[in-house]
Formats: structure tokens, sequence, C-alpha cells
């Protein structure tokens, strides 16, 4: 037992370290556009900010589990809009209530997802051509679905994503927010957590060792559908309808989102609180340069920068965890 309270003494400091730098890099980006804004700096600006960011941070704490069993999901825009799309047509044409149509998204993402676990784990296929496929499967399904039409719903949706008196974040986001505590518990200080790491640090030695990555892989698909389901549900309340192109590049957002948190590409690190403060340093990025004006060329360019930045901090730290074990 004393041998193991140095070590995870060193592993909380390094936690630590890993948010505290986080928070520099977050409280650097607010002050350098609240510099070059009048109107960055107030709590209109944070309330939105918040408000728009609901559905990337779940669709990022999935995203998270899956990039740390070194997979990946490109679907995750399109099965946003496919449950979107089913959600707007339960509501407006069938007239389902909020709760039951809201539950039928999520299950559509769930579905999605437990379809490219299946067929990840199933036949050994690389998740990037799967969910590559998804992607487009999906997407077809939302226009089927919504007749390529948006759905108009109003009000009747609009309680979970509009800020709450007194407080100015939407329910949506306090959802939201229990998501990433939940995630990083699970990812921590569960059983199914500590194997998903080991399956991305490697998964041949958790097969010998007796433990079937297969199912584990799967679940991991499915939970990650499942969020982009619930990204539907709050970004079709927050936008009053339900938008079968919504999602379109989303799953890039995502993936970023989780490589600035400083999880591993190539699997078996990583954390979901990390991935929130990455979700939140892209909704500043954007907050602020759409206050400055700047044209979507060039912010298409300072945020691919960013992300290229990240990813090679990521593999300096990981030579100079290396070096130092």
């Amino acid at each position: 037992m004393g041998e193991l309270r140095p070590s995870r003494r060193a592993a909380i400091q390094r936690m630590a370290a890993e948010y505290a730098g986080m928070t520099l890099v977050l409280a650097a980006l607010v002050g350098l556009f609240s510099a070059m804004s009048d109107h960055f700096f107030t709590t209109a600006t944070f309330s939105t900010l918040a408000n728009r960011a609901a559905d990337l941070t779940v669709i990022a704490v999935g995203m998270t589990f899956v990039l740390v069993v070194a997979g990946i999901d490109l679907s995750v825009g399109s099965v946003l809009a496919l449950g979107g799309s089913v959600l707007g047509v339960a509501m407006a044409q069938w007239g389902w209530p909020m709760p039951a149509a809201a539950a039928l998204c999520i299950v559509t993402g769930l579905a999605a997802g437990a379809v490219n676990g299946a067929i990840t784990v199933a036949w050994a296929i690389p998740s990037f051509i799967v969910t590559l496929g998804m992607l487009e499967i999906a997407r077809g399904g939302a226009y089927l679905v919504a007749n390529e039409r948006t759905q108009y719903i109003g009000d009747a949706i609009a309680g979970i994503g509009a800020p709450l008196a007194g407080i100015g974040v939407s329910p949506a986001f306090m959802i939201a927010l229990a998501v990433v505590i939940i995630g990083q518990i699970v990812l921590t200080r569960t059983v199914f957590g500590r194997y998903m790491i080991a399956i991305g640090t490697n998964e041949q030695v958790v097969r010998l060792s007796g433990i079937d990555p297969r199912p584990i892989k799967a679940i991991v698909f499915m939970i990650c559908g499942g969020l982009a389901g619930l990204g539907a549900v709050f970004q079709t309340s927050r936008l009053g309808a339900a938008d079968p192109n919504a999602g379109i590049g989303l799953e890039l957002s995502a993936i970023a989102a989780v490589v600035i948190g400083g999880t591993s590409l190539m699997g078996g690190r990583g954390s979901v609180i990390n991935t929130f403060f990455g979700v939140l340093i892209i909704a500043v990025l954007e907050a602020g340069l759409n206050q400055l004006g700047v044209q979507e060329p060039a912010k298409r360019l300072i945020t691919g920068a960013v992300i290229v930045v990240a990813v090679v901090a990521d593999v300096y730290r990981q030579k100079l965890t290396r070096a130092r074990s």
C-alpha cells in the first residue's frame, strides 16, 4: 500500500496540472477577446456560449470514450440529424408529447451506435470505415424521415434549451454538465472505464488476459450514438425546429474538442473533464471570432491551427511522460 500512495499522489498532481493548463488557456482566450471586443465579457455572451455548447458537450463525451478505445466515430453529426428528424416528425406530425419523442430520438441514436459497434467488432473492420458509411446512411435517413423539410416544433420543446430565469443557463446545459461528471466517473472510477483504457492501450493484451474486448467496444459505440441522440434533443430544443441538414461537420468539432482536451488519438488515455475544457475553448474561440467579424475562411484556418497545435503539444507531452518514466 505504501508504494501505491506516491504513484497515486503523482497521478493527482499530473491531473491537477492538466486542469490548470486548460484553465489558463481558456482564461487567456477570454482575456484576449475581452480586450479586442467591448461586448465579449458580458453575462449575455457567456449565457449564450454555455447554452449553445450543450449538444457539442454530450457528443464530445461519447467521442472521448470512442477515442479512448482507439476508435473513431465520424457519424455523430448525421446521427444527430437523424435523431432530430425523428423527434421533429414525432412531435409535429404524429402529435407525440415531448418526453416520448425525446426518448425515441435517443433510442434512434442508440440504435445507430449499436450498428456501428456491432459491425466494427463482428468483422474487425476499422471504425473509421464503418462510421463513414453510417454518416451517409444516417444523413439519408434524416432526409427520408423529414421528407427533406425542416420540422418546426416551436415552444412545445423550447423549455429544455431556454435559459432559466435568474441562472442564465438552460436545463440542457445542466444535463450536459451532469453527463460530463458521470462520464468522468465512469472513465476513472469504474471497472468498465479501466477496461476501456486497457483496450485502447493494448487490445491484444486484454484479450490474452481473458477479457473479451468486443462487447465493451460495442457498448462504447452505442453510448456515443445515444449521446448524439441526446445532443439532437438539445439542439432541436434550442432552435425550436429539426433540420435534416443539422450537424454537418459536428463530428470534426467533437474530435477537435477531445483532442484539445488531451485525449490520445491512438487510444488508452483521455479525460472527460479536459474534453469539456476543449468544448469551452472551441465555443469561446467561435464566439470571439464572430464578435470580431472574422470571415468564415479565416475562422476555419484559425480553428484548424489550434487543433494542429494541440496535437503537436500532445505528442511532446507523451514523449516527456515516457522520458520521466
